[in-house]
């Protein structure tokens, strides 16, 4: 099992990554990001990851464990209302993570961040990278929106645009 994981990796390239998201891909990303902002108080990153490096991998870093250290180098939780969410997907691992601060974390359930992972994961199989996440997406700013209102002070305080690593 681990040397499968090692040699999915490996073999996994940034040009993996760029076929899954391309360029337009990742401004109906932005755009999605954007447009649920403009609904709620919450800010969300999106992160793609083609692989980890061997390294990684020989160290059994999990994508979870990946998913906390971007979410701390970003500063996902530096926002005003502890508001932050990250997304995370890693192609090799196949792997959808959801990371949030403390107020998000509090407020939804953990059948609702699974739900949108799912709604993630059942698309890459099909191969469906761009309706998937919009799908995703729009899940995720629905159930934001419901807990965390746009007040009319909606500062963007992340960037919206997708990290292609």
């Amino acid at each position: 099992m681990a040397g499968s994981r090692f040699y999915k990796h490996v073999f996994t390239t940034r040009a993996a990554a760029k076929r899954a998201f391309p360029a337009d891909v990742l401004q109906a990303i932005q755009s999605a990001i954007a447009e649920g902002e403009a609904v709620h108080r919450a800010e969300i990153r999106f992160a793609v990851e083609a692989a980890l490096t061997w390294h990684n991998v020989l160290d059994n870093l999990t994508s979870r464990r990946r998913a906390h250290e971007l979410f701390t180098r970003y500063r996902i939780w530096d926002t005003e209302e502890n508001c932050g969410v990250l997304i995370y997907v890693n192609l090799a691992d196949r792997k959808v993570e959801i990371i949030t601060d403390r107020a998000v974390g509090r407020a939804l359930h953990k059948d609702d961040w699974q739900a949108v992972c799912r709604t993630m994961t059942a698309g890459f199989a099909q191969g469906h990278y761009r309706d998937s996440t919009l799908a995703a997406l729009r899940q995720l700013n629905g159930l934001l929106q419901q807990h965390f209102p746009a007040n009319g002070d909606n500062r963007n305080e992340l960037s919206n645009k997708p990290l292609v690593l």
